[in-house]
């Protein structure tokens, strides 16, 4: 399994990152877990559109689905996209929300996507996925796809959540928010810090920790040295960066 970061950029785009967006390919097939804004662009130079195979979004929050609407604009007008419908994987009602992102009058983007409501457990072309609900303001999932013995957990966004930990218990990758600063008024079921998502690597037993979503304004090395402090093995994800799961 090979994980490609589109995009890590929390909250929205910054200077040098798309918001989330992650390629994820094993045996040819190649699913995304979010497109979040700015994100198609870069996508673009890693792979060809037309070869995406599904489309997972973990909420309807525009960091984590606004390109949506540009992935669209160009399977319907670019000339190179293969004409079949792409599964996209994501909360009740973002076949509603994604239209009306896309267009005022908020026409079915079924032309393009086949729309399916997030299950708790799947196959997904060679993955077999589980999902966990986060802790967040709005419906979010954390997701899980293992291939081959090997296993990629992302968290999307969320607070402390034993449901994500639970998730990730034992994978070799865990892909995990790291966007708020340490502060006294942290507030609950938003967002982890540092700390906390190397606290969830330990808690989980994972192999290897990935921090993302870390907004522009938050310094990421202090975020890297808050989980190093308790997960030593702790990483920046980078834009463009390819890791081997």
């Amino acid at each position: 399994m090979r994980l490609t970061v589109v995009g890590c950029s929390g909250s929205g785009p910054g200077p040098t990152s798309a918001a989330s967006c992650y390629l994820v390919e094993h045996d040819g097939f190649r699913v995304l877990l979010d497109l979040g804004s700015g994100a198609f662009g870069p996508l673009q130079a890693l792979t060809d559109p037309a070869t995406i195979d599904a489309v997972y979004l973990t909420h309807l929050h525009a960091d984590h689905c606004l390109d949506v609407a540009p992935m669209v604009v160009w399977h319907r007008y670019s000339g190179r996209s293969s004409g079949r419908r792409v599964p996209l994987i994501a909360p009740a009602g973002a076949d509603r929300r994604l239209a009306q992102a896309y267009d005022a009058g908020g026409a079915p983007l079924t032309d393009v996507f086949d729309f399916a409501v997030t299950p708790v457990s799947a196959v997904l072309g060679p993955f077999t996925v589980q999902t966990a609900r986060t802790a967040h303001p709005v419906e979010c999932h954390a997701i899980r796809l293992t291939a081959h013995g090997s296993s990629l957990v992302y968290t999307g966004d969320t607070g402390p959540s034993q449901a994500v930990v639970d998730l990730a218990y034992g994978a070799d990758v865990l892909l995990a928010e790291a966007a708020d600063p340490e502060r006294a008024d942290q507030p609950p079921d938003l967002h982890l810090t540092g700390r906390q998502a190397g606290e969830a690597a330990v808690a989980a037993r994972v192999r290897r920790l990935l921090l993302t979503h870390v907004p522009a304004w938050v310094d990421p090395a202090a975020q890297l040295t808050a989980a190093r402090s308790v997960f030593p093995a702790a990483e920046l994800a980078r834009p463009g960066a390819t890791y081997q799961v």
